[in-house]
């Protein structure tokens, strides 16, 4: 979609420029004209008391699908750390460009003074490194990163791009795809390369329009999983006739490829153009929360509380347990609607995916909220009175127990074991 000027009809009255909220419309003489910021808002349009704008529909035929190669990987770094589901997706991607077959992974480094993490983007795997580097892009902004990653895209044509499902990531991602006129799926948990022919299936099942696309090609598509309908099925989403493919993907979900220091690839320094005038925020100062936050998706033990636990006391006994074995503390969303403990400790659909090596799923029932955000956890321990609680279908191990006796019981035995190991 587009929008323009009828320049028979405009006369000059500046009141579309007043209405425009990204300043995409200029006066060239006594005619108004759309300029590259426009993201088709439309809000221009109602304003003309003239019909001197109208919105179009440009048709430029099909995506040329053969022009597009490589995976890229935005990864996501705060004041010059890389986070952690920026090096999980360089493995997802090394995987993805292994299956499609001769294509690179490549990592898409924006920021201002990162030439540090190049080296560490190779290690795990990244066979080029895109660098965008300028002082307007220390700190994070809409305007700003969306303009340079999807002028990066333009030019460079990447086949399938990911972003982690981060604030930063959910805020970029869908911007960056309307901009590209793409699709979009969203907070994904898993991605596979399409490995025969979906197009066929596509017009003896669906109704989707296939023209223009080769019925015999071996298309292999993304095939993008996400939950769906509150969790309750499994939608797999394909982006068959545009290009990029894109998803964002939840942290804590994909592996990371072991660590390699001795792993080199290649650096490519991308031109762009960003001034001032693209960003229309200024990050005044970055305030980190004064409360105590948890980061669920890098521990490698949690031990979570639900509505078992009968009260918001009961998570001094989950922080015992934490403690003692050297975890973090998680929760359901049963416990943080309930106003026990803060949001940033909730697992699940609607709060953390997480992957740790043993969760403690302590007075938790097991709902397929709770159960999708965890359930690929190495070790998974259940602790309930209900014999026939749902999480007891996924756990390793589980205990039909009160857990302000089985709790303590653990931690007992921990603390013994530990002592012993210690002599």
């Amino acid at each position: 979609m587009a929008v323009q000027v009828i320049s028979d009809k405009c006369k000059g009255c500046k009141l579309c420029i007043k209405a425009c909220p990204f300043d995409a419309i200029d006066m060239v003489g006594k005619i108004a004209v759309i300029n590259e910021k426009c993201t088709a808002c439309v809000q221009c349009i109602p304003a003309c008391p003239f019909d001197a704008i109208e919105q179009t529909t440009t048709d430029e035929g099909p995506v040329d699908l053969s022009a597009y190669k490589d995976v890229w990987v935005y990864t996501e770094q705060r004041a010059g750390k890389l986070m952690n589901v920026a090096l999980e997706l360089l493995g997802e991607g090394s995987k993805l460009a292994n299956e499609i077959g001769d294509r690179k992974v490549c990592a898409v480094l924006i920021g201002h003074e990162t030439d540090h993490l190049i080296p560490e983007l190779y290690a795990y795997g990244a066979d080029v490194v895109y660098q965008i580097d300028d002082p307007l892009l220390k700190n994070f902004t809409t305007d700003g990163y969306t303009k340079v990653m999807t002028d990066a895209i333009k030019v460079y044509k990447p086949e399938i791009v990911l972003f982690g499902a981060t604030h930063i990531g959910r805020d970029l991602a869908p911007r960056v795809a309307a901009r590209l006129d793409t699709g979009l799926t969203a907070d994904c948990t898993r991605l596979d390369v399409n490995t025969g022919n979906y197009i066929n299936y596509l017009n003896k099942y669906t109704t989707l329009d296939t023209s223009g696309m080769d019925p015999d090609s071996d298309d292999k598509n993304l095939k993008q999983t996400r939950p769906a309908f509150g969790g309750n099925i499994m939608a797999t989403i394909i982006c068959p006739k545009k290009r990029p493919q894109m998803s964002t993907v939840r942290p804590g979900v994909m592996s990371k490829l072991d660590k390699d220091p001795a792993r080199k690839g290649e650096l490519v320094k991308v031109d762009y153009s960003l001034s001032e005038s693209d960003i229309r925020t200024e990050v005044v100062e970055v305030v980190k929360a004064a409360k105590e936050l948890v980061s669920l998706t890098d521990a490698e033990i949690i031990c979570s509380g639900g509505r078992g636990l009968g009260d918001p006391s009961g998570f001094e006994l989950i922080e015992q347990l934490a403690n003692a074995v050297g975890g973090v503390v998680g929760s359901s969303r049963a416990a943080v609607d309930a106003g026990w403990i803060d949001h940033s400790h909730q697992v699940g659909q609607t709060g953390t995916t997480v992957k740790p090596k043993i969760y403690f799923a302590c007075g938790i029932s097991g709902a397929i909220q709770h159960l999708a955000g965890m359930q690929t956890s190495d070790l998974i321990v259940a602790i309930n009175k209900d014999a026939d609680a749902p999480i007891f279908e996924v756990a390793d191990y589980g205990i039909v127990g009160d857990l302000y006796k089985v709790v303590p019981k653990i931690i007992e035995e921990w603390n013994r074991v530990k002592e012993e190991h210690n002599k």
